[in-house]
């Protein structure tokens, strides 16, 4: 069961609706398809953090110009030190970075996914060999 504000619910699903251009480009372009799963806007206990991976508890959080006044800065410290209570990371990125740099802010996330996961990405393509691979062959070879 969840347990968290139904307030907070409801101003998650707004942002989902009215996410920033660099939010839209950063989901639709790369997140989206991306495996292991993220989610958009997920609450977190108290927080509603940009994008969260279930599988490797990592967060991303998108910076606008508000995050760099001191209001800003105090609220995501705060925020950050909860999420890291929780055992989930964080990695901010400017709202320039995905501007400009949108190939390195993907593949920094998915190193820091590949880093965090039992099952990196790159693994995901296909599946792992079974541990009876080979027995069924072996055992029809002795009939």
């Amino acid at each position: 069961m969840r347990t968290y504000d139904k307030r907070i619910a409801n101003n998650a699903k707004i942002l989902r609706r009215n996410q920033t251009p660099e939010e839209r480009h950063l989901w639709y372009d790369f997140l989206s398809r991306f495996h292991p799963r993220f989610r958009r806007q997920q609450v977190v206990g108290l927080y509603i953090v940009d994008f969260y991976c279930v599988a490797s508890h990592l967060a991303i959080e998108l910076d606008g110009a508000q995050h760099y006044e001191p209001e800003g800065l105090a609220y995501d410290r705060q925020r950050t030190e909860y999420l890291e209570e929780k055992g989930i990371a964080v990695l901010r990125f400017t709202n320039r970075e995905v501007k400009q740099n949108f190939e390195g802010v993907c593949v920094k996330i998915k190193q820091e996914v590949e880093k965090r996961s039992k099952n990196p990405p790159s693994a995901g393509l296909r599946p792992p060999p079974s541990p009876h691979a080979g027995q069924a062959s072996a055992r029809l070879e002795r009939r």
